[in-house]
């Protein structure tokens, strides 16, 4: 069997089954995380994401291949979740633009759209780092090309970036040090893998075993706890714009002899009806998204340039309803509150916790989208709470380095003024935000934002999901471990000792103010046992409590 010509149809089955296969393996890639915390999200981003991409392929397959292409970049975009799934966003971002024009691809054209793919993503990430999923995403595009010198032959050229991928995959532990201590290999490398077995058998005409042929070196999976969207954090009634619309406009000659199309032209009449707008479009139809009171003056307007097919429109306020558990439906004249003109600022915190959630709010923060460890927001949940916040400039503050990439991802998606504060905890979110200054223009409260995460040291203290070695500790599964600024520094069987000994660690006398913020699974009596210690070892320091009611981190430590 030879396949020298893949056409949108075939590449369409490929991503199918390139993203059921991810789905299969997700769990055990989030256990290939190398830290034994419980925040093995790798696999549920990439999961995540490329499901987001699939079903936009589902929803768009065709003979012409670039548009199969286009449709699959848009999905992974809006659903890509975390550094792995924005990353596997922008591989198949640039691998779509390179065959954008194209009806069916050849070999060699294949070959270097993958190439094309490494490119982007490589300069989507600031500093790449070596023993990644970029590295197997750069080897194995590398391996398609010099395969492509002497085979059209797209399953040949499969076989060897799959092959490749899986030497490469297996070379990591080699480039990233961390990954040969702890005896596993790179985890969105091996999502990587999993879809690229599932391309490989849907060419051979085959399907994948659901088994990875790279196993994880541990036993123990990591179940990733779904926590709740940003919908749980906006009011019903603060939905400005309640219906959203999303049709199709399959051109018509005779219409558009009267109203040439032009999208930029389209998209600006558009914008008048709504927000929350998208708009794709090639020479035969245009998809439009968008959330608007009027959707019926939407869809008038689409008529003028042709027939109007897959329509759907959705009452958000119904549905927000239903998600919260309201039972009733605002009275019109709840709705007029929310005509309001846009606030100068506003700013959106990622948290987990109910409790940390309204520490954030209380000292500024417009809204908060529930996510960090085991569920980080997807580009597409961090736009709409931006959409909600409704400012003419945004800060983010995404408290986790899981959720950076995503929260740049969407000020390349939004057209609002949006900045993004690379806070990569809790206390670092905290302190940018205390540093807000409203009187102050954004730049300027951008370079203080920045320069308050300097300001403070963080540590936590969770629990182990597998036995491993790592930073000179033996850990078992269980121990509570001291995590100072990223790094484990302690292990301990009793979460107070653990605790205890993480602050004497990290508190010195240069400390002034000690912040606790504790989880949902510590008690009264834990929480003023390691008060007392504090107060009993450093007289000095200034302590606050807070029940931050977070899974997975039993205590979390700000320190200024």
């Amino acid at each position: 069997m030879s396949i020298t010509a893949l056409d949108g149809k075939r590449f369409a089955e490929m991503v199918i089954q390139g993203a059921n296969n991810l789905s299969a393996n997700a769990k055990m890639v989030d256990a290939l995380n190398v830290f034994p915390v419980p925040d093995g999200d790798t696999g549920t981003n990439m999961n995540l994401s490329m499901t987001s991409g699939a079903k936009e392929v589902k929803n768009n397959v065709q003979e012409h291949i670039g548009k199969v292409g286009s449709a699959l970049s848009k999905g992974l975009l809006m659903g890509a979740r975390g550094n792995s799934g924005v990353i596997l966003s922008q591989l198949f971002r640039g691998f779509a633009k390179a065959i954008e024009s194209k009806t069916v691809i050849s070999g060699s054209e294949f070959a270097h759209a993958l190439e094309a793919g490494v490119e982007t993503a490589y300069k989507a990430v600031m500093k790449p780092v070596e023993g990644t999923i970029l590295t197997v995403a750069k080897d194995a595009a590398k391996k398609a090309v010099q395969t492509a010198d002497t085979s059209e032959d797209i399953i040949v050229i499969m076989e060897a970036v799959l092959s490749e991928a899986k030497a490469s995959l297996k070379r990591t532990p080699e480039l990233l040090p961390v990954l040969k201590e702890v005896g596993v290999v790179d985890s969105g490398g091996q999502g990587l893998v999993c879809v690229y077995e599932g391309f490989l058998a849907e060419l051979k005409g085959e399907t994948v075993s659901g088994s990875v042929s790279v196993a994880p070196s541990m036993d123990e999976l990591v179940s990733a706890e779904h926590h709740k969207s940003v919908q749980s954090h906006i009011n019903t009634e603060d939905i400005e714009f309640g219906y959203c619309t999303e049709f199709m406009v399959r051109f018509e000659q005779d219409k558009t002899a009267k109203h040439p199309f032009n999208e930029e032209n389209f998209r600006n009449d558009l914008s008048q009806y709504g927000d929350s707008l998208l708009v794709i479009s090639d020479d035969e139809l245009a998809k439009v998204h968008i959330h608007s009171e009027q959707p019926g003056e939407v869809l008038t307007y689409g008529q003028r340039y042709g027939n109007l097919i897959n329509m759907k429109i959705e009452n958000m306020r119904q549905q927000h309803s239903n998600i919260v558990g309201e039972t009733k439906t605002p009275l019109a004249a709840d709705r007029t509150k929310v005509s309001k003109e846009k606030q100068e600022y506003g700013i959106i915190a990622v948290s987990m916790g109910a409790g940390i959630a309204d520490l954030f709010k209380s000292i500024g923060a417009n809204a908060v989208i529930e996510g960090g460890q085991t569920m980080n927001p997807s580009t597409e949940d961090i736009v709409k709470a931006i959409e909600q916040v409704n400012a003419k400039k945004v800060f983010i503050l995404p408290n986790n380095k899981n959720i950076i990439m995503a929260a740049e991802q969407a000020v390349q998606v939004s057209e609002d003024e949006i900045y993004v504060i690379p806070s990569k905890t809790v206390p670092q979110g905290l302190s940018a935000l205390l540093a807000f200054n409203p009187s102050a223009d954004a730049e300027t409260n951008v370079d203080s934002m920045k320069e308050a995460l300097q300001s403070v040291k963080t540590g936590q203290v969770t629990y182990a999901v597998r036995d491993t070695q790592i930073e000179g500790l033996e850990i078992e599964k269980d121990d509570f471990m001291g995590i100072a600024e990223g790094k484990i520094v302690i292990k301990d069987k009793d979460k107070a000792e653990a605790a205890k000994n993480l602050l004497s660690q990290m508190l010195d006398e240069d400390s002034e103010i000690l912040t606790i913020i504790y989880g949902e699974d510590v008690t009264e009596a834990e929480v003023e046992e390691l008060t007392g210690f504090v107060e009993e070892t450093f007289s000095d320091v200034e302590v606050e409590i807070h029940n931050g009611r977070q899974p997975l981190y039993s205590f979390i430590f700000s320190i200024e």
